[in-house]
């Protein structure tokens, strides 16, 4: 089953990831195509990143810029992404989020994160 459309459109959308004792954690994110399933970035210290590490099980929905929910969460798994696959995933969010995402790297780079990003592929799950 294909990510719903209205997710790939999306401006944001709320990324949800689980707490080992299955609370649910919704984030508001950037997610841009990169084949049939999506990508995102976030600090590598990030506490989303750190429950992908515990489990894959994620949810999107398509929210507004402060997180509040404008559809259904889609059963998704989020996975992080190697080094040798982060350079597709900033290339399809730059074309996504054009000036945003420079700007977003010019400031990550003089506080000295950028390199500390965790890229994430976002699939539907079956």
């Amino acid at each position: 089953m294909p990510l719903a459309n209205e997710l790939v459109a999306a401006r944001y959308v709320s990324f949800a990831t689980f707490r080992r004792d299955g609370r649910k954690v919704a984030t508001p994110i950037w997610a841009a195509p990169l084949g049939d399933d999506l990508v995102m970035f976030s600090a590598g210290d990030a506490g989303k990143i750190k429950r992908l590490r515990n489990s894959d099980r994620s949810e999107l929905a398509p929210c507004d810029i402060r997180g509040k929910v404008e559809g259904d969460f889609q059963a998704t798994i989020a996975t992080i992404m190697t080094a040798d696959e982060t350079a597709a995933a900033h290339a399809a969010l730059g074309q996504k989020y054009g000036w945003q995402l420079t700007l977003l790297d010019f400031t990550s780079r003089l506080a000295g994160r950028i390199n500390q990003r965790a890229y994430v592929r976002i699939a539907a799950a079956d």
